[in-house]
């Protein structure tokens, strides 16, 4: 086992509608500046920087990263502009890599500047609100205001604008979701840097900036915080007034703190120590609304415990070896070649991850109507249902979960790795990622929001065979360089985890043969529930009953499922 599964800690190599459409039109530049490349290498550059803001916007689009790091590879050492940067949050964020090295002085210059710019920004952005405003909730034919309630419509809408600053100046471009506690955590970050340098009077004054305890003080910081609290008195007043809805968003709550070997626990906080803290240092996710347990019964008692999450060195994870026999692998593999199409499950990308292999897939659904129409035998067709209903209840009892945990995807994957494009790969066969969330390795963040699967709580891996070269399964940290865990697949074996961003993982280049999998993802929501797969149950329940007639089982031969 010890040369099987690896958890030491390694670097690896790199391998709202308005920012949509900006997104698209810098991924077009890219792709024609890079047509043009041959007559026009001046052009490289400037496509290079595009497909990088691009990127930045968009860190879940797998074929931009390819063509980013294959300029790379091309211009040797190269440093990308983000041209949507902001330049108070690039300042921040540089801030905080000093900060996380322990240059505290370099930290303390950038984080200053930060902070200036970020006051800087925030009177543009008070300045850009008094313009013309739309009043969203009162657009229906119906409404019709007086010359009073117009004008209050108006000043609202101005004030709410201004009150969104707060969200605006702490949001990268191309997201949606802003980074939490931005701006106490300039100080936070700052208080500690100054007691470093022995600077404690700048220390302090940051540490009170940070907890906004002493009155009588009138900066920046404090006088922003007064505005803020009350505009939104104002703004909450103005709604009972005139009749529609506001809550108030919490962009600074207090579990925000600095997370480092350097961070004590405040006294004064009532909340318990280990709630959740953002910034963009290396930290936990935010504490799910429910407990986390581990340890569970595996239920059957062939299947073998190899590690857990404290040995796999990250949190909600599980490794385990005879989930299934030798027998049965060798069963699922002979399905799998006789249903599986290239593409299935990647809209029919045959090289969805890296143009260096094919994928194929399939699903529960179509393994069940192959088996019913007598393409593959309907017992090899069944066992796919049964392991992956086998591979839920481990799951699910190992998680000690105390809800059902239901699928949201199942699906049967083989990846080969295509011959005469194995040399000098950098790539990976699938790009460090999480599975509810879109990694942003550059921030330090995952963003919980649509089009990642945000539903997802579960996911497993199946693992059907192992003779192929490459392929192991990796484990990072959030900047999906550091790996915390290395595992071979091998007949049998299944590494399960939760799907934030607390794990994110990818693939190892296959270099030779086929790897084959069976990759569960599961939801704790019913309304998220894999349709496919409740139709796979009612043909199983048919199938159990001996009623295999199609019109019994509601299942036409010819539809393509």
């Amino acid at each position: 086992m010890g040369g099987s599964v690896n958890t030491n800690t390694v670097p690896i190599a790199s391998s709202t509608d308005e920012s949509y459409n900006a997104s698209m039109c810098l991924r077009f530049m890219w792709e024609e500046s890079f047509l043009l490349g041959s007559g026009f290498m001046n052009k490289l550059e400037e496509a290079a920087n595009a497909a990088h803001t691009f990127f930045m916007a968009n860190p879940e689009h797998m074929e931009i990263q390819q063509d980013i790091e294959n300029y790379k590879t091309t211009a040797g050492k190269v440093s990308l502009v983000d041209r949507e940067a902001r330049q108070h949050m690039e300042d921040y964020s540089a801030g905080v890599r000093h900060y996380d090295k322990e240059e505290y002085e370099l930290a303390i210059d950038l984080l200053e500047r930060a902070l200036e710019g970020y006051y800087s920004e925030d009177a543009d952005c008070q300045i850009m609100c008094e313009g013309p405003q739309k009043f969203e909730e009162h657009e229906y034919l119906e409404y019709k205001a007086g010359l009073y309630e117009a004008i209050a419509d108006h000043y609202m809408q101005v004030l709410a604008c201004k009150h969104d600053c707060v969200r605006e100046l702490a949001t990268r471009s191309g997201r949606i979701s802003p980074i939490e506690n931005f701006l106490p955590l300039h100080y936070d970050y700052l208080q500690f840097a100054y007691y470093r340098v022995g600077d404690y009077v700048k220390a302090l004054e940051c540490a009170k900036s940070y907890l906004l305890f002493h009155p009588d003080d009138e900066d920046e910081a404090k006088m922003l915080l007064r505005r803020h609290k009350l505009e939104s008195h104002f703004l909450q007043v103005a709604a009972a007034g005139l009749g529609y809805t506001y809550t108030e968003p919490n962009y600074w709550n207090k579990y925000g703190a600095r997370q480092d070997e350097h961070s004590v626990p405040s006294s004064i906080s009532s909340e318990p120590e280990d709630g959740p803290r953002l910034s963009l240092a290396k930290k936990p996710m935010p504490k799910p609304d429910r407990e986390l347990k581990e340890g569970g019964p595996l239920l059957y008692s062939d299947v073998k415990f190899v590690y857990n999450s404290q040995q796999l060195n990250g949190t909600q994870r599980v490794l385990l070896d005879n989930v299934i026999s030798e027998e049965q692998c060798r069963e699922l593999h002979r399905v799998a070649s006789g249903i599986m199409l290239a593409g299935d499950g990647y809209r029919g990308k045959t090289s969805p991850h890296t143009p260096n292999e094919r994928f194929e897939g399939a699903t529960v659904l179509k393994a069940l109507k192959y088996g019913y129409e007598g393409r593959v035998p309907l017992k090899s067709a069944r066992l796919f249902y049964d392991i992956s209903e086998k591979a839920r209840r481990i799951v699910e009892s190992y998680f000690m979960l105390n809800s059902t945990l239901y699928f949201s995807y199942t699906h049967l994957v083989c990846r080969t790795a295509l011959s005469g494009q194995q040399e000098r790969r950098n790539d990976l066969s699938h790009p460090i990622h999480a599975d509810n969330c879109l990694l942003d390795p550059e921030a330090n963040e995952c963003w919980k929001e649509p089009p990642a699967y945000t539903f997802r709580d579960y996911s497993a891996l199946l693992y059907m065979n192992a003779d192929f070269e490459g392929g192991e399964f990796i484990f990072t940290e959030m900047d999906a360089k550091t790996v915390t865990a290395s595992i071979k697949p091998k007949c049998g074996r299944m590494i399960s985890f939760s799907s934030g961003g607390e794990n994110p993982h990818g693939v190892k280049a296959v270099t030779k043969g086929q790897r084959c999998a069976v990759a569960l993802w599961f939801t704790l929501d019913p309304l998220y529930r894999e349709l496919e797969r409740i139709q796979a149950d009612e043909v199983i329940a048919m199938l159990d009953q001996e009623h295999l007639g199609p019109s019994e089982m509601n299942i036409n031969p010819k539809d393509e499922l």
